[in-house]
C-alpha cells in the first residue's frame, strides 16, 4: 500500500492537484502534515475536478510520524555528493525498481516536501532513500502536483500499459503471412530488371510488417489496400482476376485465383499476356491491338498531283531496256510498233 505524504503544504490548489493526479493514477491515500491552508476549500476542489473523494478522505496529521510506515522514499531536488550520503538519489525509474521488489502488504510512504524550501535534512535522515527528478541545472525545482505526476507515472505504466493492450488485438502470424503474400501478389504484376531486385523488395516488406506490429484494424486496412492496387492491375493489363472471401477456422485469408499466365518471379513468360494491345477478351475474337490498327490515311501533298496528273496525260515511268535478242532489260522503253 502506497501513501502520498505532503508535510505542511501552503497552496490549496497544489492539494487539489495532488489528489487529482493520484485519482489519474490509481492511488486514493493522501496524508496531509500541518496544512497551512484549507485543504477542503473552493480553490481545491477546483483543481481536483473528478477526485473529490481523495481529498475529502485525506488524513490531517500535526506532525510527521515516521514509524508508521515500513519503507518512507523522501524526495528532493537539492543534491548532495557522495559524502552526504542521505542526500544520494535515486532517479523514478530506480525507485520503482526497489518498490515492486517489495510485498504489496508492505506499507510505503513518498513524502513530498514543502513548496517554499522542500524537506529538513531531519526529515530525509528519517526516509530509506531519496528520489530525485533529472531537470535543468539552472531551474530543477518542479512543482509538487508535478513532481508526484512524473513519480506516479513510474510505478503505474507497467499496470497502464497492461491495461492498454487489453483492449488492442495485436495481429498474428497468419495474418502477417496473407499481407506478405498480397505483397508477392502484387510484384508479380510488375516488371523487374533483375530477380535480385524483386527479392530485395520482398525481404523489405517483409521486415516493415514485422516492425510495425499492426493491430488487426490496421493490418484489414492494409489488406484492403493492396486489393486496391491489384485490381487497378488488372485493369491496367486486361487480366482476369476472381477474389473469394472464404476465411478457415485459423485464419482470414483472401483466396486469389488467377486466370493469366505468368512467371513465378513476375518477369514475362512465353504465353504471357502483354501489358498493352490485345486484352484475353479481344484475343479470342481475332482483333488486332490498338498500336498495330491502320492509321487514317494523310492528304496528297501538290507534287504528288502533279505526278499522277502527268501519269494520265500518257507520260510513264521509264521502262526496262530491250536488249539486242529481244529482251527487256532496265531502262529501255517500249517501242510505238
Amino acid at each position: 500500500m502506497i501513501s502520498v505524504i505532503v508535510l505542511e503544504p501552503e497552496i490549496a490548489g497544489n492539494i487539489g492537484a495532488i489528489s487529482r493526479v493520484m485519482k489519474n493514477f490509481g492511488f486514493n491515500r493522501l496524508v496531509l502534515v500541518n496544512p497551512r491552508c484549507d485543504h477542503l476549500g473552493d480553490e481545491a476542489r477546483r483543481r481536483a475536478k473528478h477526485s473529490q473523494d481523495v481529498l475529502e478522505n485525506a488524513e490531517v496529521l500535526d506532525f510527521f510520524v515516521a514509524d508508521d510506515y515500513d519503507y518512507l522514499i523522501a524526495t528532493t531536488a537539492k543534491l548532495g555528493t557522495d559524502y552526504n550520503i542521505p542526500r544520494s538519489p535515486l532517479t523514478p525509474v530506480e525507485m520503482t525498481r526497489k518498490i515492486k521488489n517489495i510485498s504489496e502488504r508492505k506499507s510505503i510512504g513518498i513524502v513530498i516536501g514543502r513548496e517554499g524550501y522542500g524537506m529538513f535534512n531531519e526529515e530525509i535522515a528519517k526516509c530509506d532513500f531519496i528520489v530525485t527528478i533529472p531537470a535543468t541545472d539552472s531551474y530543477g525545482t518542479l512543482n509538487i502536483s508535478h513532481a508526484l505526476t512524473v513519480l506516479l507515472y513510474e510505478l503505474y505504466k507497467d499496470v497502464g500499459a497492461a491495461n492498454i493492450l487489453r483492449k488492442i488485438t495485436p495481429i498474428g502470424r497468419s495474418e502477417k503471412e496473407q499481407i506478405i503474400k498480397m505483397f508477392d501478389d502484387v510484384f508479380d504484376f510488375m516488371q523487374w530488371e533483375t530477380v535480385e531486385k524483386r527479392e530485395t523488395q520482398e525481404k523489405l516488406w517483409k521486415r516493415i510488417v514485422g516492425k510495425a506490429m499492426l493491430t488487426k484494424r490496421e493490418a484489414y486496412g492494409v489488406m484492403g489496400l493492396l486489393r486496391k492496387v491489384m485490381n487497378l492491375q488488372e485493369m491496367k493489363n486486361g487480366v482476369a482476376v476472381k477474389y473469394s472471401s472464404k476465411r478457415s477456422k485459423k485464419s482470414s485469408k483472401s483466396v486469389v485465383e488467377r486466370v493469366a499466365k505468368k512467371s513465378p518471379k513476375g518477369l514475362i513468360t512465353k504465353g504471357a499476356l502483354p501489358k498493352r494491345g490485345l486484352t484475353k477478351a479481344s484475343a479470342k475474337k481475332g482483333a488486332v491491338p490498338r498500336r498495330l490498327a491502320a492509321k487514317p490515311i494523310a492528304k496528297k501533298s501538290s507534287k504528288s498531283s502533279e505526278s499522277a496528273e502527268k501519269t494520265s496525260k500518257g507520260y510513264s515511268k521509264p521502262a526496262a531496256k530491250k536488249s539486242s535478242k529481244g529482251l527487256i532489260t532496265k531502262g529501255a522503253s517500249p517501242g510505238n510498233d
